[in-house]
């Protein structure tokens, strides 16, 4: 049976479909949308896409997405350069930011340890963190804390009790996120291991966190 698509639609609905979290109809709505836009917008959607290959690099130093050598966050002489936080993504780097609340640098692994994937510490920006973190400290200046902000996955877990082994006696001091109820969460819903981490990671009212 011949098909309904013409080679163009179905290409850029295949393309659509490799997409992490797109599935064949999302793949379709957007492909048919685009059909549908105005010339300006589908030349710009594909405008943009072609400046992301071309002129976005990841960060020599951290491996966050950059426009040049240092991304803005390694380039900022007023962070706090005793203090990073490990994250596995760099969309991770922009939810922590958004929060305002952290002030040091970062280290992007792009992903996190899981043996069942065939992902190993080779496979990630491990090597390059602990080479950060010797050079910090031959110059004198070593780092005084290493948050490691790994997804609490069993994956993340892991990749934090690795990274936590890796690091031990040679930064100031080694921490893990917190992880408990989430705000406006009921606590029936909560599942038993979340409980327990909320339980654990409980302090006194009125006491800031770290």
């Amino acid at each position: 049976m011949a098909t309904l698509l013409i080679e163009p639609v179905a290409k850029l609905i295949e393309a659509f479909n490799r997409l992490p979290g797109i599935g064949p109809k999302t793949a379709q709505r957007l492909t048919y949308h685009i059909l549908r836009a105005p010339d300006a917008e589908a030349r710009a959607l594909a405008s943009a896409l072609v400046a992301v290959r071309e002129e976005v690099v990841f960060c020599e130093r951290c491996f966050n997405i950059s426009d040049a050598p240092l991304c803005p966050i390694c380039r900022d002489g007023a962070r706090d350069q005793a203090r990073m936080c490990v994250v596995e993504e760099p969309l991770d780097v922009l939810a922590l930011e958004r929060t305002a609340e952290f002030r040091g640098v970062y280290h992007v692994l792009h992903g996190a340890i899981s043996p069942i994937d065939g992902v190993g510490p080779d496979r990630l920006h491990i090597a390059e963190l602990l080479r950060r973190v010797d050079e910090a400290a031959d110059a004198g200046s070593p780092f005084t804390e290493v948050i490691l902000a790994t997804n609490p996955t069993l994956e993340g877990e892991a990749t934090a009790m690795y990274l936590d082994e890796r690091l031990a006696g040679k930064v100031g001091s080694v921490t893990r996120i917190a992880r408990g109820i989430p705000v406006g969460g009921d606590l029936e819903y909560a599942d038993e291991v979340t409980l327990i981490r909320a339980l654990q990671g409980r302090r006194a009212l009125g006491e800031r966190p770290r």
